[in-house]
C-alpha cells in the first residue's frame, strides 16, 4: 500500500473524527481511504465537475472573493 501525506482544514479533520466517534469508520485511516474512494467514484459516475461549480467550492474554501490567507 502507498503511503501519502496530506495537510487538510481543521473542518475537515473535526468531520472525521466525528464520523469515528459516531461509529461510522474504526480509526482514521480507515475512513480517509473510504472517504477517498467514495470521492473517486462519485467523479468517476458524474463526470467532471463543471469549472463554475468548482470555483464556488474553492472560494468557500479559501474564504470568499479577493481574500488572501498567508
Amino acid at each position: 500500500m502507498s503511503k501519502i501525506e496530506i495537510d487538510i482544514p481543521e473542518r475537515l479533520e473535526m468531520q472525521i473524527a466525528q464520523l469515528i466517534e459516531e461509529g461510522e469508520y474504526i480509526d482514521r485511516q480507515e475512513a480517509i481511504e473510504d472517504l477517498i474512494s467514495i470521492g473517486i467514484r462519485t467523479l468517476r459516475t458524474s463526470g467532471r465537475r463543471e469549472e463554475d461549480e468548482f470555483e464556488s467550492e474553492f472560494e468557500d474554501t479559501m474564504g470568499g472573493d479577493d481574500e488572501y490567507a498567508f
